[in-house]
């Protein structure tokens, strides 16, 4: 009976540990800051899922809702009030702004996935190949790095879209995706540089495990957190890219999305006219998924770091 005492309460610093309790350092998933940024955009998705079954999308299109109306409970300049059927109020297109933000904002994130996908998979092969190969790889793609990191983007991809004309989403995603490779390559590699030298990997070598397994198989697995919160910062600059793009008007207008959304009531004067509905819900959506992306990202930045979970 003495014994089981001391199992279940085993004296630790600072008290007394109940056994099979588990707290934020023992699993370091169970991190705050990660599970309220899942858990945000859990949200989002599901309001978003509900929205498609509920709603009449079509209403995302011109034509298809009154003009101007406020959302439920407002008043807008011309004395009108808003109406059930429009929660949200619409633009002067006849948009109706709650299909507009059901619609507009998974395009909005898919465009971040997508780049950030390509971008990060980039990433991962030519940092790998810089970190661990090294030699001539390490030199042409390091200086490939550098360039790539010196050149104005957002600069460029308006020259590209301009020349292009309107482009689609996955277009668009991929025209990003060429800037979106550099940094992931530079930290990535770094890492690899500092995990080459450790025994399990020497011991690969001794081995005779090919590079590509060493590099996939071993080395791999125990970056996956910190590439984990290198694409979520990815996809934060992909989102704020292709936002920035469509605001501008470049992208694809004809296709609804928050940037397209916000394109629009700048070019309608949304501002003067106190329409504020018409840039403020996607302003606030914007706001909320970037919130998420960077608890998400500090979460996992915490997950992969142990020095950090202890100043926390």
């Amino acid at each position: 009976m003495a014994d089981d005492r001391k199992v279940k309460d085993a004296p630790v610093a600072g008290g007394t540990k109940k056994a099979g309790v588990l707290n934020r350092f023992d699993n370091p998933w169970l991190n705050w800051k990660f599970l309220a940024g899942t858990g945000i955009l859990g949200i989002l998705f599901f309001l978003i899922f509900l929205g498609y079954q509920l709603w009449d999308t079509n209403l995302a299109l011109s034509a298809r809702a009154p003009l101007n109306l406020p959302p439920l409970g407002f008043e807008n300049w011309r004395g009108q009030t808003g109406i059930p059927e429009h929660p949200l109020g619409t633009e002067n297109s006849g948009r109706d702004m709650l299909a507009l933000w059901i619609v507009g904002t998974p395009r909005t994130i898919f465009v971040g996935v997508i780049a950030a996908t390509v971008g990060m998979l980039a990433g991962i092969v030519l940092g790998f190949m810089a970190g661990f190969l090294g030699g001539v790889f390490d030199d042409v793609i390091r200086l490939a790095v550098d360039i790539a990191i010196t050149i104005p983007s957002l600069l460029v991809l308006i020259v590209i879209q301009a020349v292009l004309g309107r482009v689609d989403l996955v277009t668009m995603a991929l025209l990003i995706s060429l800037f979106s490779w550099a940094t992931p390559t530079r930290y990535i590699r770094a890492q690899v540089l500092s995990m080459r030298e450790s025994g399990y990997v020497q011991m690969a070598r001794l081995s005779g495990v090919p590079a590509r397994d060493i590099m996939f198989k071993e080395i791999m697995p125990n970056l996956l957190p910190y590439l984990s919160a290198s694409y979520i910062g990815n996809m934060q600059g992909a989102i704020i890219s292709a936002v920035g793009l469509e605001v501008l008007g470049f992208g694809p207008q004809r296709i609804p999305s928050l940037g397209v959304a916000i394109f629009f009531s700048i070019e309608a004067g949304a501002l003067f006219r106190n329409m504020w509905w018409w840039w403020g819900i996607p302003t606030v959506t914007l706001t909320v998924v970037f919130i998420a992306l960077l608890l998400i990202n500090l979460g996992l930045d915490e997950i992969a770091n142990p020095r950090l979970r202890k100043a926390s």
